[in-house]
């Protein structure tokens, strides 16, 4: 039996419904249209990520929002899958950025030490120590001046270190809880 047909919706219960949420969220920048959507269906059709995933659907996200499922949105391993190729928004005959509001939920959930790729984890926390998000090794930097390649600038990583300060990434890195690989 396929993931697909093991799926069991889950009732929504009353005191999981956030009636401000819609409102609140189409506050911030790329969520401002939200309330526009009607749920045609459009940006899952269209949407490459779902066309593959029976756990990724654009549609499904937006009416989650619209009823202020928050907790349930915030917590939901789908919201990473997005590849922001903004197929959606092309479609969409109201204009509504689900890339967008994907982009806004993605920021809450780690804001609010929700959940989020440890790979995004592990990219930042590699800009962190070297100033890259990638490491990069000493071969590589061998490699370059073989090939006549200037040397890679020095990051400078005090300054970084501040952003990530200033910012709360240092903190939200420490705190939001990472998961490995998405359902598809």
């Amino acid at each position: 039996m396929s993931e697909a047909q093991e799926y069991v919706p889950s009732v929504i219960k009353a005191e999981e419904l956030n009636p401000k949420f819609k409102y609140e969220m189409s506050k911030k920048h790329g969520a401002e249209k939200i309330m526009l959507c009607f749920q045609c269906g459009t940006c899952t059709a269209d949407c490459p990520i779902s066309r593959f995933s029976d756990f990724y659907r654009p549609r499904k996200i937006a009416r989650m929002m619209q009823l202020g499922l928050k907790d349930r949105l915030l917590s939901d391993e789908a919201l990473w899958l997005c590849s922001s190729c903004f197929t959606c928004v092309d479609h969409c005959p109201q204009g509504v950025e689900i890339a967008g509001i994907v982009r806004v939920l993605r920021n809450l959930s780690v804001k609010e030490n929700r959940i989020m790729p440890l790979v995004y984890r592990e990219l930042a926390s590699n800009l962190l120590k070297g100033g890259y998000v990638y490491e990069i090794v000493e071969s590589r930097h061998k490699k370059r001046a073989e090939l006549g390649l200037p040397p890679l600038p020095k990051p400078n990583l005090e300054e970084i270190a501040k952003i990530f300060e200033i910012t709360g990434s240092s903190k939200m890195l420490e705190n939001v809880k990472t998961f490995e690989k998405v359902k598809s």
